[in-house]
C-alpha cells in the first residue's frame, strides 16, 4: 500500500465511522473501486484507533466527568454509568477471543457480503427511523419522548455491536438502531453508541500491537502508510464526529438507510463483475 493509499483509506475510515453507513463496509469498497491491495487487519486497526482517538478528544469533558465520578470510589451516576458500558462489551469481548478467526476470514471475502450487510443495515435504519418518528408524534412540549439506556438495554446493544463486526453491517448504525427500537432516546443512544466502543478497539489495537502484527515485515504495509493512515484517520474523524453528533441525534436515518441501500447494490455488483 502507497502513502497515498494510506491517506485515502484513512480518511474514508475516520469520515465514515460516526455516520451509520459502515466504515468497514466503505474500506472494502474503495480497495475494490481504486484497486488497492490490503488483506490484513494491521491498517484497519490502526485507522481505527485513530478515529477511537478522535472520539476521546470530541467527549473529553463527558469522558473526564466519567472518570472523575469513578475515582470518588462510591456507586454514583458516573459509575453505573461505566458499569452500563462494561456490560455493552461483553458480547463483543466474548467474539473478539472465540470468533477473530472467522472475522479476519469474513474480511477477506470480497464485496459481495459487504453489500448484503450494507442491504441489511438500510433495513435497520429505515425501521428504527419509522419507529422513532412515530414514537416522537407522541411527545410532549417539544421533548424527546424515550427512556436512558439501562442495563438491558446496553446488553441489547452490546449483541448488536457484537454482531456488527461483520463488514458492511454499520457498527454505529446497528447499536443506535437497536437503541431506538428498545425505545431509547436518540440522544442517549448516540452518546453510548460512540463511547462503548473506545475500550474493544483500543484494546484490539493493543493485542495487535502485543503480537507483533504492527511490524512492517509482519503486515506488508509501511511504517510510513500507516502513520499517514493514522493521521489522515484522526483529522477526517475529529471533524466528521463534531459535525455528525447533532445529525445522528436529529437527521432521519431514513436518508442513511436510502444511501446504505444504494452502496450495498454497488457493492454486489462489483462483486460480480
Amino acid at each position: 500500500m502507497s502513502a497515498l493509499e494510506a491517506v485515502l483509506l484513512g480518511f474514508v475510515q475516520g469520515l465514515t465511522e460516526f455516520l451509520p453507513v459502515s466504515s468497514s463496509g466503505h474500506l472494502t469498497l474503495a480497495k475494490a473501486l481504486f484497486g488497492i491491495d490490503s488483506s490484513n487487519l494491521s491498517f484497519e486497526v490502526a485507522v481505527h484507533a485513530a478515529t477511537v482517538l478522535s472520539t476521546i478528544v470530541v467527549f473529553r469533558k463527558t469522558i473526564l466527568d466519567l472518570l472523575k465520578g469513578l475515582f470518588k470510589f462510591k456507586y454514583n451516576s458516573q459509575t453505573d454509568y461505566i458499569l452500563k458500558i462494561a456490560v455493552s462489551m461483553i458480547p463483543i469481548l466474548i467474539v473478539g477471543v472465540f470468533c477473530k478467526d472467522f472475522v479476519e476470514q469474513i474480511f477477506g471475502s470480497g464485496t459481495l457480503v459487504v453489500g448484503i450487510m450494507l442491504i441489511v443495515t438500510a433495513t435497520l435504519l429505515t425501521l428504527s427511523d419509522y419507529v422513532s418518528r412515530k414514537r416522537s408524534k407522541m411527545s410532549q412540549n417539544g421533548e424527546e419522548v424515550g427512556k436512558d439506556v439501562g442495563y438491558k438495554e446496553a446488553i441489547i446493544i452490546g449483541l448488536a455491536q457484537s454482531i456488527a463486526v461483520l463488514p458492511g453491517l454499520s457498527r454505529s448504525g446497528t447499536t443506535i438502531a437497536t437503541g431506538l427500537l428498545c425505545g431509547v432516546k436518540k440522544g442517549s443512544v448516540a452518546q453510548f453508541s460512540f463511547l462503548m466502543v473506545l475500550v474493544p478497539i483500543l484494546g484490539e489495537a493493543f493485542l495487535e500491537l502485543v503480537g507483533g502484527e504492527f511490524a512492517a515485515g509482519a503486515s506488508g504495509i509501511s511504517t510510513l502508510s500507516l502513520v499517514l493512515g493514522f493521521l489522515s484517520a484522526f483529522v477526517s474523524g475529529f471533524l466528521a464526529c463534531k459535525w455528525m453528533i447533532n445529525i445522528v441525534k436529529k437527521a432521519k436515518l431514513v436518508y442513511f438507510a436510502i444511501y446504505c441501500a444504494l452502496a450495498g447494490i454497488l457493492s454486489i455488483v462489483l462483486s460480480v463483475c
